[in-house]
């Protein structure tokens, strides 16, 4: 029983990135979510949290990320090109049917841009 119980703690662990060192980031995925943290006591602007996930709508399913970049001190995040989803329920920015995603970051601003199949070509 213990052995079954280490293997799931260990399948849901989060594999947490935070700060990476390079400044432009590609993933492949078919999910993203954007969301945010508060801001650590140095820094001026809030922490900004990018999931990646291997199914759409993971947050309906409960779902952990498969990696989690954290970028501290975020001023703005600009989304070029991409059809997202904002629930209202909560504060965070759902980017379904990707291919890949690319993470810029210039300063306090990130840049997300990518690749991601039409909404229309999904399976429901």
């Amino acid at each position: 029983m213990k052995q079954i119980i280490n293997k799931i703690l260990n399948k849901n662990k989060m594999n947490v990135i935070k700060n990476p060192k390079d400044n432009k980031i590609k993933i492949e995925a078919t999910c993203a979510i954007v969301s945010r943290k508060p801001q650590d006591k140095d820094d001026e602007f809030k922490t900004a949290v990018i999931g990646f996930y291997n199914e759409n709508n993971p947050h309906k399913k409960g779902l952990f990320p498969f990696i989690t970049y954290e970028f501290t001190n975020i001023e703005k995040i600009r989304i070029k090109g991409l059809n997202i989803s904002y629930y209202l329920e909560g504060n965070d920015l759902i980017i379904n049917d990707l291919e890949e995603l690319m993470i810029i970051r210039e300063d306090t601003f990130l840049v997300l841009k990518g690749y991601q199949f039409e909404v229309e070509r999904r399976k429901k």
